[in-house]
C-alpha cells in the first residue's frame, strides 16, 4: 500500500500498537504542480514575477555557466574599449552581447512557464525490490515548444536528475522514469527538488525551487525461510468433519458480492446475470484448520534491532504464504484481539500496519493480555515469532519451532 505523494502535509502513520490502528488510503499520484504558481490572478502574475526578479524566492537560481562567464568577460573587456576609444562598432558589439544575456533570460522564463508536472508512484512498495516512479510533464503553452529541462528528484538521501530529451511541443504531454529502491520499511520520503534549463544558448543555469514531497509506505521485504516439517508442527492439520470456513473444496457454502482479489473461477454467472452483478462462490473447506500469527514489539523480547526487523520480515513473509495456502485465519499484533483474514485487502492492512511496527517498552504488570481471551483451538495453531539464538527468528507452534530464519 502506498501512503500520500502529495503538495501538502505528509501524512505520518499511527502507532502500530494501537488496538485499532487504521492505515490511511491516498492517491497514487500527486496534484499537479507548475513554476511561480503562488500568485494566482493575473495582476498578481506580474507584480510577482517583478518582485522575484529583485528578491528571487528561496531555491529560484540563476547561475552563469563557463560560457556565460566567458560572455560577461568579453562584455567587459569590450566595454572598456569601447568606452576607451569611443568607437561605434564596439558599442554595436557590446549591445549586442547584453541583448544576448537579456534574450537568454527572457527565453529562458517562457521555456518553464506554462509547464505543469505531478508525480505517480503506484503501488504497493516492497523493501529491497526496484520501483518505477513516474514524472508526468505536460505543455499547457499554445504556441511555444519546450525544451532541454532537468528534474532534480531526491529519495531518502539519494538525488538523481533527470533530463528531458526531446521538445515538449504545445499541448503535449510525455514521462520520464525514476527508478528507486528502497532498503527499509517504513516511510520514504520522496521528492522533487527543483527544474532546471539551460534554454536557449546555456549561458545560465536557471533552477525553480519545487514544493512536491510525499511519503510512500514501504511493506517489509520478504524473506527465505527454512520450514520444520518434523513432528506435527508445520503439515497440515485435519479434522475429523468439514470446517465452515472459505476454501477451494467442500460443500458451497454461501454466496457473496465479488470483492478485489477474488479469484475469477469462483463466479457464479447464472447468479450473476440474474442479479446483474458478479456474485462469488464460497465453498467450506474440507478438514482445513488456520493458523493464528502473532508478533511482539516489546523490547524485552527483541533487544537487537536487526533481529527485529528480521521478525517482521518473516511475518509478512508467513502472512502471504498462509493467506495463498488459504490457512490463514487470523493476525494478532501484541496483545491485540486477533484481526480475521478473509480477504486480501485483511493481508494488506496487516503488511501496512509491519511497515510501521517499531519496538515499544511496555510494562505488562496489572494488565491481562487480551489475546488469552481467545479460544482454546486457536491457542492450538498460533504461530508465535520468537528470537533464535542471537540472530535468527523463528515461528513458533506448540514450543517447537514451525519455520525459522
Amino acid at each position: 500500500m502506498v501512503t500520500t505523494l502529495q503538495q501538502s502535509r505528509p501524512v505520518t502513520g499511527r502507532s502500530a500498537t494501537a488496538p485499532e490502528g487504521v492505515i490511511p488510503q491516498a492517491s497514487s499520484c500527486t496534484e499537479w504542480q507548475k513554476p511561480w504558481s503562488r500568485a494566482t490572478r493575473r495582476g498578481q502574475r506580474w507584480r510577482a514575477l517583478l518582485w522575484s526578479l529583485l528578491y528571487p524566492p528561496r531555491g529560484d537560481r540563476i547561475v552563469p555557466t563557463i560560457t556565460g562567464v566567458m560572455l560577461f568577460a568579453v562584455s567587459i573587456g569590450i566595454g572598456t574599449a569601447a568606452y576607451n576609444t569611443a568607437n561605434n562598432i564596439l558599442f554595436i558589439t557590446l549591445s549586442l552581447l547584453l541583448s544576448c544575456i537579456i534574450l537568454s533570460g527572457v527565453l529562458s522564463w517562457l521555456n518553464l512557464s506554462g509547464v505543469e508536472w505531478r508525480v505517480h508512484h503506484g503501488g504497493p512498495w516492497r523493501a529491497g525490490q526496484p520501483k518505477t516512479v513516474a514524472l508526468e510533464l505536460r505543455n499547457n503553452k499554445s504556441l511555444l515548444p519546450t525544451y532541454g529541462l532537468w528534474f532534480d528528484l531526491a529519495a531518502a538521501d539519494e538525488v538523481q536528475r533527470r533530463h528531458l530529451i526531446i521538445r515538449l511541443d504545445p499541448g503535449a504531454s510525455t514521462r520520464l522514469d525514476w527508478p528507486v529502491k528502497s532498503v527499509r520499511r517504513g516511510l520514504l520520503t520522496l521528492r522533487l527538488r527543483s527544474v532546471g534549463s539551460l534554454f536557449p544558448f546555456g549561458f545560465f543555469r536557471k533552477s525553480v525551487a519545487s514544493g512536491l514531497c510525499a511519503e510512500v509506505l514501504v511493506r517489509p521485504a520478504p524473506v527465505e525461510y527454512r520450514s520444520h516439517a518434523e513432528g506435527a508442527c508445520w503439515r497440515l492439520v485435519r479434522s475429523h468433519g468439514r470446517v465452515n470456513r472459505v476454501g477451494h473444496e467442500g460443500d458451497l457454502l454461501a454466496l457473496r458480492r465479488y470483492a478485489s482479489g477474488d479469484a475469477t473461477r469462483k463466479v457464479h454467472w447464472k447468479a450473476s446475470a440474474r442479479l446483474r452483478h458478479l456474485m462469488v462462490r464460497q465453498f467450506s473447506a474440507e478438514g482445513m484448520e488456520g493458523f493464528c500469527l502473532r508478533i511482539d514489539t516489546d523490547t524485552s523480547v527483541w533487544p537487537r534491532p536487526d533481529q527485529f526487523e528480521l521478525a517482521v520480515s518473516l511475518a509478512a513473509t508467513l502472512a502471504e504464504d498462509l493467506f495463498r495456502m488459504e490457512r490463514l485465519q487470523s493476525v494478532v499484533i501484541d496483545d491485540e484481539t486477533p484481526h480475521p483474514v478473509g480477504r486480501l485487502r485483511d493481508v494488506e492492512h496487516f503488511l501496512d500496519r509491519l511497515a510501521l511496527l517499531e519496538t515499544v517498552e511496555r510494562t505488562r504488570a496489572g494488565s491481562r493480555p487480551r489475546f488469552s481471551t481467545v479460544s482454546p483451538a486457536l491457542h492450538r495453531l498460533v504461530l508465535h515469532l520468537q528470537p533464535q539464538g542471537p540472530r535468527g527468528v523463528a515461528a513458533m507452534l506448540n514450543g517447537k519451532p514451525a519455520a525459522s530464519a
